[in-house]
């Protein structure tokens, strides 16, 4: 079976919550569970040879939770940052995280680091978390570094276009996405990479993110496959490179 390959994917990876309480559980058993669900995409996208995979992890909203709910899934990706590295490795994987990153606890920025660095002369699919993070938050650094240039005499208010702001975002050398998908069923994007996914092709489940598997991105991929992407101009078939699936 032949699948599209998308050069970068994006998910919006929703219903921990909801999983864990239709169980019984509290809320943070969804995260956890939710665990396995990053390591089955990230290596099956690896497998499949996607360029890109670039998960929402950590809103800038979500610093409105529960302090004991916040300090759980700051451990738990603490956890995950060191634990995962062997299957990173294992994959060819590189790792990279997007957002206000300064907010991270210490110990946390620290293991990201690591990560990064160990996994920066692989060459294979690039998982990226988005960690603090807000579409609209990204905007406005990426504006408030451009108007320090301008300020200091170094670039003209005339020479700021989409390539100026885009340089400026926190990974300016980022694919734009091919594929956003949202599970849980939600049909919102909740503020992701909103200057980035201006062209990408949406593709909503009702299967909440544990539940997500290898067979739920494919199902992904094929709805991807049989789309036409005009870019604003002429139609384009989605599929612009394939891999056995």
């Amino acid at each position: 079976m032949n699948l599209p390959v998308p050069a970068h994917i994006a998910i919006i990876m929703d219903g921990n919550g909801r999983w864990a309480e239709a169980r019984g559980m509290r809320r943070v058993k969804g995260h956890q569970a939710g665990i396995d669900s990053v390591r089955a995409i990230s290596e099956e996208c690896a497998r499949l040879g996607v360029g890109q995979l670039t998960l929402y992890a950590f809103s800038e909203e979500n610093w409105k939770r529960p302090r004991l709910e916040i300090e759980f899934l700051m451990r738990m990706l603490k956890r995950f940052l060191v634990k995962e590295r062997d299957t990173l490795m294992r994959n060819n994987m590189r790792f990279s995280a997007i957002g206000r990153l300064e907010r991270l606890p210490k110990d946390v920025r620290k293991e990201l680091e690591k990560t990064t660095e160990l996994t920066g002369r692989n060459t294979g699919t690039l998982l990226c978390l988005a960690l603090s993070y807000g579409g609209r938050a990204e905007l406005a650094d990426a504006m408030r570094k451009l108007a320090l240039k301008v300020e200091r005499g170094e670039l003209k208010a005339e020479q700021i276009d989409e390539a100026a702001i885009t340089a400026h975002l926190y990974q300016p050398d980022m694919p734009e996405p091919d594929l956003v998908i949202r599970t849980a069923g939600e049909m919102r994007l909740s503020n992701f990479l909103l200057w980035q996914i201006s062209y990408a092709e949406l593709y909503v489940t009702d299967t909440l993110w544990p539940d997500f598997r290898e067979e739920h991105l494919h199902a992904a991929l094929r709805d991807f496959g049989g789309r036409e992407r005009r870019f604003g101009g002429l139609k384009k078939r989605a599929e612009s490179q394939s891999a056995a699936g």
